[in-house]
């Protein structure tokens, strides 16, 4: 197991940092998808004892990076296409509520934040900012699970954030790129704030089919034999 070295983490520090650190390797696909966590060389790594290190391992399993599996311990979410077509197709429809729902609330305010998060993602991708690019991207995308009112989508969108945050890094991994491609939101806010309905219906299901695709596309190039 590839784990990059770091300096020795301050105290008050210890659990969010290496949740960090553990985030950026899993991104980078330093550690690999179905890779075993060990906690005795991840302890030793990073300097602290089992107690900060679980608390770490336990944030990235609410995330949904990280399985732990009785008797079998802890590894890496894996992926299959099968979950990735899952996936995506769960977003084409639950993006296109959230949007249903959120059409009639565009106020300024939506028009300007989503602006605003718009450019908070290009200066990630500017900065090569793999994590950072994540983080945004998924901010970027919340906004209308955010507009829409709907506590229990919302629930579930922020359900899905860990395995998309892992679909995402694979996709740019898939690409040799830290980050989306730079204009890959463009038509995205075209269309969200434009006013033909029928216009973002089909932005979201060709936005979400790409990104499904060129993840598939690196899944079946990573592992030919399945």
């Amino acid at each position: 197991m590839n784990v990059p070295a770091v300096v020795k983490l301050h105290k008050q520090t210890f659990g969010a940092r290496i949740a960090d650190e553990l985030r950026k390797s899993i991104f980078a696909g330093e550690i690999a998808p179905g890779e075993p966590l060990v906690e005795t060389a991840l302890a030793e790594q990073f300097g602290v004892s089992r107690g900060p290190l679980r608390e770490a391992i336990r944030q990235l399993i609410d995330e949904g990076l990280l399985i732990q599996v009785p008797f079998t311990g802890t590894h890496v979410t894996e992926l299959s296409e099968q979950a990735v077509r899952e996936i995506y197709s769960l977003r084409t429809t639950l993006e296109t509520f959230a949007f249903r729902l959120a059409w009639g609330r565009r106020d300024e305010y939506f028009r300007s934040e989503l602006q605003q998060r718009q450019v908070a993602l290009l200066e990630a991708i500017d900065a090569g900012d793999e994590l950072e690019c994540i983080r945004r991207e998924l901010h970027l995308h919340s906004l209308v699970y955010e507009t829409a009112d709907h506590l229990l989508l919302l629930e579930i969108w922020n359900g899905l954030k860990g395995r998309l945050q892992l679909y995402w890094a694979s996709n740019h991994l898939a690409h040799g790129r830290r980050g989306p491609r730079r204009g890959g939101h463009d038509s995205f806010l075209v269309a969200a704030l434009g006013d033909d309905w029928d216009a973002m219906e089909r932005e979201i299901e060709t936005h979400m089919r790409l990104g499904g695709e060129e993840t598939e596309r690196y899944l079946k190039a990573r592992n030919p034999e399945n």
